[in-house]
């Protein structure tokens, strides 16, 4: 038997992973793997809870790139190993084996390949997703609480946990807004690609006439932040109020003031939380959640003033068409900053979202 074009893409294969761990740079890793494990062993290490989760989230990162950047070199090898066993016993049965190998390979090294453009300070972390609904009453409304659906979705095929703090219903069908955070490895790195305005186009099913409706919705995306030196909060320039819950259901819905409202006076930020079960706790997530938001504005004013620099594709700014999704006359999603598009406009509504974001995350590091 002759392996010599499975060689070749083995080869190309084996360059890729070395390219993304070198951009990775396996060396820093280690090294800052052992600095956060020997900050980990110091005494009243656990004194600050916050700082300590965030060392094991950066511990745990780190782990995670080391071990699968070995576990795909080491696939390289036991695939080198298969195809010089096949071609010495000459078993035509491993062709098909050996295949399916490189196509997995070729899968997870791409993954890899993508996680080197995610270099940004917070990419690692959890996202926390606003959805507002934009003026239309009921369409608008009905289009928010469609994307939210889609979102979910996405989370479900990237194995994310979700969890709502905050979800506004709308007047008769929808929602006027939803908070939520997806939880997982890179899930702010992927999902920043997704905020701006989110544009469709549909006959409404809401319209007796049948006729073709334009509805907006945007979202927000920032990154959850434990905890970060570089952002400073004066107790001075917060106007904190409390309200009763509007939620559907549960014992203190109504009944107790528990839900809170922040203003952060010098940026006019606002965050709100009603979902937790105290007005402590809905006092501690909304505070989490300003500070997220001002890391955010600090990081998208910088990524703004880069890409101004660069001019490939259009900046991700508050009140930017990004997204059209057209479901009558013709099925089209089309990314007005990347050209990037998908006739299936069902599959991405069920959270087929990895091409849009890949190709905007390929673009925006060129």
């Amino acid at each position: 038997m002759d392996f010599y074009s499975e060689r070749i893409r083995l080869g190309e294969l084996k360059d890729s992973i070395e390219r993304s761990a070198k951009a990775l740079d396996t060396d820093k890793l280690e090294r800052e793997l052992g600095d956060l494990r020997a900050e980990q062993e110091k005494e009243g290490f656990w004194l600050d809870l916050n700082k300590a989760k965030a060392v094991n989230m950066q511990i745990a990162a780190s782990e995670r790139k080391l071990t699968e950047i070995a576990e795909l070199r080491k696939r390289v090898t036991d695939a080198a190993e298969l195809m010089d066993m096949a071609e010495e016993m000459e078993e035509e049965g491993a062709a098909a084996e050996i295949a399916d190998m490189l196509d997995a390979l070729g899968k997870d090294s791409e993954t890899l390949f993508l996680e080197t453009l995610l270099n940004g300070k917070y990419d690692g972390l959890n996202a926390i997703l606003t959805l507002h609904a934009g003026a239309g009453g009921t369409e608008a409304q009905d289009w928010a609480e469609m994307l939210y659906r889609m979102y979910r979705r996405y989370a479900e095929r990237k194995g994310y946990a979700v969890s709502v703090q905050d979800y506004q219903d709308g007047d008769e069908a929808g929602i006027k807004s939803v908070t939520f955070t997806l939880s997982g490895t890179n899930a702010y790195g992927f999902l920043k690609a997704e905020k701006g305005v989110h544009r469709l186009v549909r006959i409404s099913p809401f319209d007796a006439n049948k006729r073709r409706h334009t509805s907006f919705a945007s979202l927000e995306v920032m990154p959850e932040i434990i905890d970060d030196d570089e952002i400073k909060i004066n107790p001075e320039d917060l106007k904190i109020d409390t309200c009763r819950s509007s939620g559907a259901g549960g014992q203190h819905v109504n009944k107790t003031e528990s839900a809170v409202r922040i203003t952060h006076i010098p940026t006019g930020i606002v965050t709100w939380c009603q979902n937790e079960r105290s007005q402590v706790q809905n006092k501690e997530t909304a505070m989490r959640m300003l500070y997220s938001k001002l890391v955010e504005l600090k990081e998208r004013e910088q990524m703004e003033e880069a890409m101004s620099l660069k001019g490939e594709i259009k900046k991700i700014e508050w009140g930017s068409q990004i997204r059209s999704y057209v479901f009558c006359p013709y099925t089209l999603v089309k990314d007005h900053r990347t050209g990037y598009e998908n006739t299936d406009v069902n599959a991405v509504m069920d959270g087929d979202l990895d091409g849009f974001i890949y190709d905007y995350l390929i673009k925006a590091n060129g």
